[in-house]
Parts: structure tokens; sequence; C-alpha cells
């Protein structure tokens, strides 16, 4: 369970790594399928006849405690983290989409889609718990925390299947539906839960040892592939499709464009695309589940009672590097009691609520304004985490190029800045890098990746 603890701040000193995939970019006037990566309907409005996504890849970290100055002025990250009294929260995330394809007909739009999902997620840790584990604890503490304490990570690849239909459009107005029909493939799986600990630590000023006495919680212990093994070894989070095709999810969005009047253009020459004034849409996303059915699979619910006359040493948990392990070591200690137990297990989508607009103010300026909203509580065990996102945007740019400073206000991380570029196909930016440069960010992100039309 330490080690769990340390490898969740590790994550936050490597300089890659906001949950709002490709920030900024997604709501791009180049519309093709990375915006109908959030709202399926926006393949109507692709740039050109096809688009062909090659590599996008995004890598984002984020906390509530622990900002880029704490990092490069050398703060001891492990203590600090569990300082004051909020529990601690820290999301890793990272999205790779791989070659996809996505074409125009008439008043039809179609696309097949490739992705692979990264999530390691410490969720509501309580600090005097994370202090005690850390070996930094000194005295006696109560914990009573009303909440699920978790620590989780998950992968998945997906294979979608995507289709839009203009639904009625003139001169000045457009309205678009679509939808995207996902496979998914389970990867690896991992979660320890532990919910309403009550309990006392207790540390000997003798031996330095740390104690955990007179203790209570309903606990939750899943695993499949690799990460059963191991939650240290980064390799193991690299399995992304291999518990073959187990799970289905939907995405459906709908989009309005107000359009910009026609421009006149002399006889002979060609018109070019009329373009718009206002772009918005409302989508429903990941709405669905997988199945986890690896052969070492194994997920099953406790009651934990510690007494106080027999307490449990947090030492213990020094060498481990799975939840098997910690689960193992309470139960020899005759500190759980099975209450429900399966060896498949599904896990939820981490199901949202996209909304935004895109405004043209004038000539080349623009600002879109962007919310992403939970539609679940990922404190289940069965969830799958992401967090609540609003990002405003202005941006300046034309047909092969845009630069844009994305604004945003995350639910785990607060208040984050940052900058993007596009040129051409190719687009480079993060969500953070102006607040991270600044020493004030509890986040840090990193998005890059190149698509065409034809």
């Amino acid at each position: 369970m330490r080690k769990i603890l340390l490898l969740s701040c590790s994550l936050l000193s490597i300089s890659a790594f906001s949950q709002e995939h490709f920030s900024g970019i997604n709501t791009s006037k180049r519309t093709g399928l990375l915006n109908a990566y959030i709202n399926p309907a926006e393949l109507n409005n692709m740039f050109r006849t096809y688009d062909v996504n090659v590599f996008n890849m995004s890598l984002n970290v984020s906390n509530n405690k622990i900002s880029f100055s704490d990092i490069t002025e050398g703060e001891n990250i492990e203590d600090k983290i569990f300082t004051g009294t909020e529990p601690v929260s820290m999301r890793v995330d990272a999205l790779v989409q791989g070659p996809s394809f996505g074409m125009k007909v008439k008043k039809w739009a179609f696309a097949v889609t490739t992705a692979g999902n990264i999530k390691a997620n410490a969720i509501d840790i309580d600090v005097n718990l994370g202090n005690a584990l850390n070996n930094s604890f000194l005295g006696t503490s109560q914990i009573n925390s009303q909440y699920n304490q978790r620590m989780n990570g998950v992968t998945w690849g997906e294979i979608n299947l995507s289709a839009a239909r203009t639904i009625y459009e003139n001169e000045q107005h457009k309205f678009n539906a679509g939808a995207t029909f996902k496979l998914l493939f389970p990867g690896s799986y991992t979660n320890f839960g532990l919910e309403n600990l009550q309990g006392t630590i207790i540390a000997d000023p003798l031996t330095g040892d740390v104690y955990l006495s007179g203790a209570s919680a309903n606990v939750n212990f899943s695993y499949s592939g690799s990460l059963a093994e191991s939650y240290e070894d980064s390799s193991n989070y690299n399995e992304l499709f291999a518990g073959g095709l187990n799970g289905f999810g939907t995405d459906f969005g709908f989009n309005y464009q107000l359009k910009e009047k026609a421009t006149a253009v002399a006889e002979g020459e060609t018109p070019k695309p009329q373009g718009y004034k206002l772009n918005a849409g409302l989508s429903f996303r990941n709405i669905g589940s997988m199945t986890f059915k690896d052969d070492n699979n194994h997920s099953a619910n406790y009651t934990l009672d510690i007494p106080a006359t027999d307490p449990l040493n947090l030492d213990e948990f020094e060498d481990t590097e799975s939840v098997a392990e910690i689960e193992q070591i309470l139960i020899d200690n005759g500190y759980l009691k099975e209450t429900a137990s399966s060896k498949d297990f599904k896990v939820k989508l981490p199901a949202v609520i996209n909304a935004y607009v895109d405004y043209k103010i004038y000539n080349k300026w623009s600002v879109s304004a962007y919310t992403q909203q939970k539609l679940s509580d990922d404190s289940q065990n069965d969830f799958s985490t992401i967090q609540n996102i609003i990002t405003l945007t202005p941006r300046f740019g034309g047909e092969n190029y845009e630069i844009y400073m994305p604004f945003s206000d995350n639910e785990v991380s607060g208040f984050t800045t940052g900058f993007g570029v596009r040129l051409g196909g190719f687009f480079l930016g993060s969500g953070s890098i102006v607040t991270a440069a600044l020493s004030d960010s509890k986040q840090a992100d990193f998005y890059f990746g190149f698509r065409f039309g034809i």
C-alpha cells in the first residue's frame, strides 16, 4: 500500500502528463476527427471530404496538493503531499489515437477510429493514513473518513464506428446529429477501495513503528491482467487490447451552426467554403462498460476489522508490489471477512456530458467555451475516473495555421493556462504550460498529433 502512494507521488515529478485531452485544439475551426472525439455530430462539418488521423497523443497529470514550484524547488514531495486536512487526489491520464479515417457522403459522414486509454489514480486519500504509510507520522491520530479512498489503474483499447447526418440545412443554419458505437478491449485493471475507514493511528515512540488500531471499513480488491502482478512496473500499463472484445459503449451528440453570409465571387472563380459565425454542440460520451475476463481475474468485497488488542503494523506493506499482496497480508492477519466475490467483473466507462460554443469575433479572431461534466460518481469501485472541467479558449488562425490559449478550471488541480499551435495538420500544445512556467500549476500536460484532409 505504501508503494502505491509513493508511485503516485513519483508521477508528479515527471515532466509530461488535465484531464481534458487536446485542450483548445478539440474545438478548432479545422474540423475533423479530433472534434468528433468530443461530439460525433461534428463529422458532418469536416474540413475536407476525407480526414485521416495518423497519430495523436495526450499525456496528463493533475493533483490537488503539489505545485510545479514545489518540484523545481526540491521540496520533499512524499511529505508535502500529505500536509493539511484535505484528502489527497492525483489523476494520471494518457490517450493515444491511432490510425483513423473519416469521410463525407452527401448529407452523411462516417468514421472508423482507434484509441488506447491509460488511467492511474489516487482518490480522496486520508492525509493521516498517507503520512503513516509514508513513515512520517508521529503521535496519535483518529481517522473518520466518510468516503471511499481508492487506488485505481485501468487500461483499455477501442475501435470506434461513427456516423453523422445533417438533419436540416439552409443558407443560414445547419443542424447535425451523430453517434459512435465503441468496441471495447479491456487490457488490465487494479482497484483497492477503502470505504468509511474509522480507526486510530498510533506511532510507537521507541521503535518508530506505526500501527492502525481499532479500525473498521468496507474494502474492495479487484485486479485483472498485468496490473494484478505489479503496479510498480510501468510496462504493465501498456496492455491495451490484451483482453479481446469484451465490452461496448456509445457516444451521441448534436451540433448547430449559424453560418456566415456567403461572399460573392467573380465569374469563373471557385467559391470558398462557407464558414460559420457560431458553432455549438452537446454530446453524451462514454456510456457503456467492459468485462475483465483474464485468467488471473479476482474481485472481492470485505469488511475490515482490526481490533485494538491486535493492531496492524503498517510496515508489513513495505515490500508489497500488488494489491493482491496487500489483500493477502490482511487475510493472513485475520482482519478481513469476505462479503462477496466474483472472477469476472465489469468496469463502467467514465460517462460525461460535453457542451461547447465557438464564436467568431472578427476576421481571424474567435473564442470558444467548453465544459465537461461527469454523469456518475467515480468514487465507486466499478467506475473508471474523469474530471469536471470548464475551458475558455481565445484563438487566432486561418485555414493552415492557428494559435490559441486555453484557460481552464479543473476539478482536482484548479485554474490552469496553456498554449498551443497548429501548422497545417500538425498540432502541438498544453493546457497548463503557462501556469507551470509561473510555478503555480498543480497539473502538467502535453499533447501533439498529425492528421491531414483530402
